[in-house]
Formats: structure tokens, sequence, C-alpha cells
């Protein structure tokens, strides 16, 4: 299994390097999961700003947020055989991210893993629209986290 990760930075402050632990947390991902596919997906760290107008442009939810998947797999046109899965972009806000491992009281890099494995999750068709998807999407996450020792501190 080949995994190209697109890691891209709009945000000139920020420039902590997460390739390493999040081919891990895919890797681990498809573990748990039975996936052997070669995967291609992209994660963009932006700010509040960038991720409100996306979710207002997107979704029409006029707040920021803390990560938001784009899903191409949500159609079967986008899979040819035998081609690697472009499984879709995740964009996380690092302004969310620091606020939340704050109020959570863990780790900004627990956070930033969190955010990407539950938006990882979103993209390989997992949801949390009610309290038994929400509790398997859940439970997957704390599986995938735990088995990389990321957990809260």
């Amino acid at each position: 299994m080949e995994i190209d990760l697109a890691l891209i930075n709009e945000l000139e402050d920020f420039n902590e390097d997460y390739e390493e632990v999040y081919l891990k947390i895919i890797r681990e991902a498809c573990k748990e999961l039975d996936i052997q596919d070669d995967l291609e997906l992209s994660v963009i760290f932006v700010d509040d700003k960038r991720i409100h107008e996306i979710n207002r442009e997107y979704r029409q939810i006029d707040r920021s947020t803390d990560v938001i998947s784009f899903a191409l797999e949500d159609s079967e046109q986008y899979y040819i055989e035998g081609m690697p899965r472009e499984i879709g972009d995740i964009f996380i806000s690092i302004d969310h991210a620091k606020m939340q491992a704050e109020e959570y009281g863990h780790s900004f890099y627990r956070e930033m893993c969190f955010l990407f494995t539950h938006g990882l999750l979103h993209l390989l068709g997992f949801d949390h629209m009610n309290e038994e998807d929400e509790k398997v999407m859940f439970g997957r996450q704390k599986t995938i986290l735990g088995a990389l020792n990321i957990t809260r501190e």
C-alpha cells in the first residue's frame, strides 16, 4: 500500500511538521479498517478566517470550525480500478486546534492528530449524524490514536 499525502500550509507563522505522524495514523486506520488500496489525500493548514469562509461557502454555516473534510468518494465516478484512491482533502484550523487543546487540557500535538484522524475517517466514509454513527466513528478514532499511543495527557 502506498500513501501520497500532500501537506499544504497556508500560514506564515506555522511551521510544525506532521507528515510522519499523519502517515502513521493513515497506516493504522487502514489496518483497523482493512484497507489495502493506495491512497491519495491532502491536508491544508488554515486559520479561523479561512475555515470560516470555507464553512460558509460549502456548508452554509456562518462560523469557523476545527476541521472540514471534502470526500471525493461520495460518488463512484472518482474511483478507477487499479489507480490510487483519491479520497479528498482535510482542512484543519490551527487557531481552533490551539484553542481546543487548551480547553480540553491536552497537547496541541494530540489535538492536531485527533483532528486529522477525525477528518480522515470522514474521507473514508464515516460520519456522526446520529448517535449510533457517532459512537462508531469516535470509537474508531480512539482505537487508532490509542494504538499509536496518542492519548490525552
